[in-house]
Formats: structure tokens, C-alpha cells, sequence
């Protein structure tokens, strides 16, 4: 009786209805600190790329040279880089191209690659032997090689030509996942009790399939998502990205570089900004994986 009176909330909830692997996940990821910790920073990259002004008046265009290579100062606590501009404000509007682009990207890729892998792993045949050789294809392609001789002839200055390089890349090892996953959970009880009482394709995939295949590509999304962030830097770095005047942590790590042993500070905090936004993203992506894995609770 005693043992009874300490039964937790969840415990009772346990034994009232069974949860599902998503009520499981979150309340997982509740107790896990590194998914608090790392959801608290990307949740201020967001307001602070939705709403810059909010942490700095300052225009990231406006520069000044008779101040260039200048250290920290009232008002101006990261300093100046090389040609006079504000490294803090700068920094702070940076935030807003690398969220832009490492979301876009992954939900582009996670779309197209869930929809072509899993219809891939639904239907067989053809279907999936003609994907599977595409896939092949891409993955022989060299990423940054690829950025330098796609992104070289165009010459537009939006995040959307980055974007679509990485969607065009970045689909099949997601295609290749939701092909796994499908295939392994339309081998269910419950699948083959579908089809039995005379449901549709359409429904048995939409219902019964999809929802319960998702979690794998959720998970390789979370974590591919910092990567995206790295991949824009690294091509705005290369000069084929993001070009002048766009604002990119990438762009102020490559004009800063030449000016490390004069003003290291300007590419300090452009390059620990980076850092700690692929950071947070792989460790939300890595608490994202333990909670919704089964074999690691």
C-alpha cells in the first residue's frame, strides 16, 4: 500500500493508457539539459534574427574607415574590422542570414527527400531502383567542390541560389533514410491488418506509415540543419556564396582573416557566433535522436 500512495503522475498515466513514442520523446527531452540548454540559444538566435533591432540600433552597412581595426569601445563592445564597420552589429544581423538559410534548407531537403525516399520504399520496383542509382550519383559529387562550380555563374545576391544548391545536394541521404524507414515499418502487424481490410495505398502510407516513419528523418534533419549553417559560411567564405553587402558571418570571417594579427577581435566573435549556432544545433539534433530512439532508453 505504501509503494502505491508513491506512485508518480507518470507512473499513473502509465498505467491509464499506454503513451505514444511522441508523448515519450518530449517528456524525455524535458529532463534532458543539453536539449534545454541547446533549445534556449537557438530559440534566441530566432528572436534576434526575427528582430535585431531589438539588441542593437545600428545599421550593419555603416562603416567608417577612420575607425577600421579599432578595438572594443563604448557603444561598440566587439570593436571594428578592417574596413570600419560595427563587428557587433554585424554579428548580431549575421544570425539572421545563417537561421534563414540552415532552415530553408533542411525543410526543402527534408520535403523532397521524405517524399521521393518513402515513395521509394512504398512502391519498389523501378521506382526504387531508379532512385537508388540517383542517389548514388549525387553522393559522388564533392559538396564544396560542387558549391565553387555551381554557385560561380550565378550572380545573384539572395540567400535563394545557396539554398537551392543545398536542397539539390542535401536530398539524398534523407531519400535514403525515409526509403529505410518506410520499408521497415510497412512490415508492421498493423500494415499488413490495413491492407487486409481493404485499405488504400494512399491511406495505408498517409495513416498508418508516414507518422510512424518520420522520427529517423526528423532526427538527421535536426542535425543536418547546423551543417547547412557551416556549409553557407564555408561557401561565403570561398566567395561563390553570399556576396558584399549581404550580411554573413562567412563573409566577415573571410574579410577579417587577412587582419588576424592587427584585429584578431574582428574575427573573433564572428567565427564564435558560428560555432556556437552548429553547436546548439547538433546537440538539439543529438537529444532529438536519444529521445526518440527506443534502443537508447
Amino acid at each position: 500500500m505504501p509503494e502505491l500512495l508513491d506512485t508518480t503522475a507518470d507512473q499513473v498515466s502509465a498505467l491509464g493508457r499506454p503513451r505514444s513514442l511522441w508523448s515519450d520523446a518530449w517528456r524525455d527531452l524535458r529532463r534532458n539539459p543539453v536539449f534545454l540548454v541547446s533549445a534556449l540559444v537557438i530559440l534566441f538566435l530566432v528572436l534576434i534574427s526575427l528582430w535585431p533591432s531589438a539588441i542593437t540600433s545600428g545599421n550593419p552597412l555603416a562603416c567608417d574607415l577612420a575607425k577600421a581595426q579599432q578595438g572594443s569601445q563604448p557603444g561598440h563592445p566587439f570593436g571594428y574590422d578592417g574596413q570600419g564597420c560595427d563587428v557587433y552589429t554585424r554579428t548580431v544581423y549575421g544570425a539572421r542570414t545563417s537561421v534563414t538559410v540552415g532552415v530553408c534548407a533542411t525543410l526543402g531537403v527534408a520535403l523532397l527527400g521524405s517524399v521521393l525516399g518513402g515513395l521509394a520504399g512504398f512502391f519498389g520496383g523501378a521506382w526504387d531502383a531508379v532512385l537508388s542509382r540517383t542517389t548514388d550519383v549525387f553522393f559522388a559529387i564533392p559538396v564544396v567542390l560542387g558549391g565553387l562550380v555551381l554557385l560561380s555563374v550565378v550572380t545573384s545576391n539572395t540567400v535563394w541560389p545557396v539554398i537551392g544548391f543545398m536542397v539539390l545536394l542535401g536530398w539524398p541521404q534523407i531519400s535514403r533514410i525515409a526509403r529505410g524507414s518506410v520499408i521497415t515499418v510497412q512490415q508492421n502487424d498493423y500494415v499488413q491488418a490495413a491492407r487486409a481490410l481493404g485499405a488504400s495505398n494512399s491511406r495505408v502510407l498517409l495513416r498508418h506509415i508516414a507518422p510512424n516513419a518520420v522520427a529517423p528523418v526528423i532526427v538527421v534533419a535536426t542535425i543536418a540543419l547546423g551543417t547547412y549553417i557551416a556549409l553557407e559560411a564555408t561557401l561565403s567564405y570561398l566567395g561563390v556564396g553570399l556576396k558584399p553587402p549581404a550580411v554573413s558571418w562567412g563573409i566577415d570571417i573571410s574579410a577579417a582573416s587577412p587582419f588576424v594579427r592587427n584585429a584578431p577581435h574582428a574575427l573573433l566573435w564572428p567565427s564564435g557566433a558560428l560555432a556556437v549556432t552548429v553547436l546548439a544545433f547538433i546537440m538539439l539534433g543529438d537529444a532529438v535522436r536519444d529521445a526518440l530512439d527506443p534502443k537508447l532508453r
